[in-house]
């Protein structure tokens, strides 16, 4: 069984587990100048399951190309299903890929009042 290209796995660090229900879609724009310019489209979506992963954000067979992709995390939907207010409404990852790899992987730690992120692997 494959793998998606891009994968996540978000924690609540407040709580010390997974986040679950954290809506998280990819996009990707074929350059830096066409993704700061709001040129980007979304390829991907989902909602993190009770690990706080999306293991199929996107097809193992999807082959990624050079470019840059954001991995946008709904974190004001997330904090809201648990009765609570988030400083900051959304996390994006935005990273640049030269020379496409088999496998990305894009972790987040959060909590309400803060966020932090890591190249995975």
């Amino acid at each position: 069984m494959g793998v998606s290209p891009i994968t996540s796995h978000v924690l609540d660090a407040a709580r010390g587990q997974p986040a679950q229900g954290v809506p998280v879609t990819i996009s990707y724009a074929p350059s830096s100048q066409s993704a700061a310019a709001g040129q980007s489209g979304v390829i991907a979506s989902g909602v993190t399951n009770s690990d706080g992963r999306c293991p199929a954000l996107l097809e193992p067979s999807y082959v990624l190309k050079s470019g840059v992709y954001t991995v946008r995390f709904d974190t004001k939907t997330y904090f809201a299903l648990h009765g609570e207010k988030s400083f900051y409404p959304f996390v994006d990852v935005t990273f640049e890929i030269d020379q496409p790899a088999p496998h990305y992987h894009i972790p987040l730690n959060l909590a309400p009042f803060s966020y932090t992120t890591y190249r995975g692997s």
